[in-house]
């Protein structure tokens, strides 16, 4: 039976993926002997399934492709992204785990994100690096389009802004996979399968990324007292080698994260990524420099950071910090109980009990103002600190603002502080003349005390 009895059938009638090349030999190790049989028997076929299948198996030894073994010099990388399952707080959440693999020394770092965008990519190599002790001259990747905009030819490549930034800071050289061709970057793609059963195999149960990246950190650090079949030394050894030819770290951190100049809105709301994070009312309608990392989103004005807020990975969210809408309330007192940032504030038992002594009807009809004004100590002070302060005002009657922030001041025995003239300079002018013990003689003996 001649092998083109079957690759001249319909090729609609067999499974085939997207990016596979239309070639015959290459289309046959994609269909199944069994459904290759089926269709023949249909045709009219009337020898055994067997023979179909040895046949089969006899063209994809003849047409199998054949690879030349790679050489893998000191200092050089590959890079790729897998997909696992880990258990947070009893539900099961998908992760990307990033692997970075030199194949000289077979040393491994994997680190685990929600998402696989360009803030995790960058964030990544930040944090390999560092781990590494410094650059690999050289890196392997696929064409992932957080790393490609544009394929233009066999072996040259239109590269993301996002990837060019990377590259000018740390200053390694790129190397990016043929079209559909894994295999140039082969010691990577079996690390990934390594590191899933190594590493996610049980489903690891972690409080949080934080928690998991730490574990995976430690079991790469184990895995370095392996020592690979065919050497003597130990990864860790071999490691110190790829060291000998790195290029050093930059000495200022690459600032992993997506940056986006907008204006806060009327709402003191900044927009990032189709989510709204809140600002103090003060930078309202001004423009600002959003920064977004994996963790939490930074809003900038003239090189100081006004906002920070964990970052929200929804569509169309709002996250909302009461504080950035304290000094609003001193205008418009009634937002306190109508406004959305206070409606689900949280606040310590104490806050609600000055309230109502404040707002109480025999109070002088200021209450609401002189709460607000506590609350506005929460610019100044975290919430544990004031609400210590705020007890012990209920415990004395001290009730005001005023009151209330003196709690707030360090007291410090005066005993145990010794006295400095450091701030004090004016001190230095008195002059304190000696005591003389007659005079006081002089005056008992005369009786008369003025």
């Amino acid at each position: 039976m001649d092998y083109k009895d079957t690759v001249n059938l319909p090729r609609t009638d067999f499974p085939m993926k997207a990016n596979l090349p239309q070639r015959e030999p290459e289309i046959l190790k994609e269909w199944e002997a069994e459904r290759i049989f089926e269709r023949l028997v249909e045709e009219g076929y009337t020898g055994g399934y067997t023979q179909v299948r040895e046949k089969v198996a006899q063209l994809r030894r003849v047409t199998g492709e054949v690879f030349v073994p790679l050489r893998h010099d000191p200092g050089t990388a590959q890079m790729d992204v897998g997909q696992a399952l880990v258990n947070q707080g009893g539900a099961l959440r998908k992760v990307y785990f990033f692997v970075l693999v030199l194949p000289h020394s077979d040393a491994v770092f994997v680190q685990a994100f929600w998402h696989a965008r360009t803030e995790m990519f960058w964030e990544f190599h930040r944090r390999a690096f560092e781990y590494l002790g410094g650059v690999p001259r050289r890196i392997s990747y696929d064409n992932d389009k957080v790393l490609v905009s544009a394929i233009t030819g066999t072996r040259t490549r239109r590269l993301t802004d996002g990837f060019l930034q990377l590259q000018s800071h740390y200053r390694f050289a790129e190397h990016f996979c043929g079209a559909n061709r894994p295999n140039e970057k082969g010691v990577v793609e079996s690390t990934v399968k390594f590191a899933r059963l190594k590493f996610f195999v049980p489903v690891p149960q972690v409080r949080d990324l934080e928690q998991l990246n730490e574990r995976l950190v430690e079991q790469c650090r184990k895995d370095l007292k392996r020592t690979l079949r065919g050497h003597k030394a130990s990864k860790e050894v071999l490691l110190a080698e790829d060291q000998t030819v790195f290029l050093p770290l930059p000495e200022v951190p690459f600032d992993a994260c997506r940056k986006v100049q907008t204006r806060a809105s009327s709402l003191s709301l900044v927009r990032f990524d189709t989510n709204d994070y809140s600002v103090p009312v003060c930078h309202a309608h001004h423009e600002v420099l959003a920064k977004g990392y994996v963790e939490r989103v930074e809003v900038c004005r003239a090189d100081q950071v006004i906002a920070r807020h964990l970052r929200c990975w929804g569509r169309g969210e709002v996250v909302l910090e009461p504080v950035h809408y304290l000094a609003l309330l001193e205008r418009k007192p009634g937002a306190l109980d109508y406004g959305r940032p206070f409606s689900d504030w949280d606040l310590p038992e104490c806050f609600a009990i000055l309230r109502a002594r404040l707002e109480h009807p025999q109070a002088r009809g200021e209450g609401t103002r002189e709460y607000i004004g506590v609350l506005r100590l929460l610019e100044r002070y975290s919430l544990a600190e004031l609400g210590r302060a705020i007890e012990r005002g209920l415990g004395c009657n001290a009730l005001s603002r005023d009151a209330i922030a003196q709690f707030l001041i360090p007291q410090e025995d005066w005993r145990l502080t010794p006295f400095r003239l450091e701030g004090r300079e004016h001190l230095r002018q008195v002059q304190v003349a000696n005591t003389d013990v007659g005079a006081y003689a002089e005056l008992v003996a005369g009786g008369e005390i003025r």
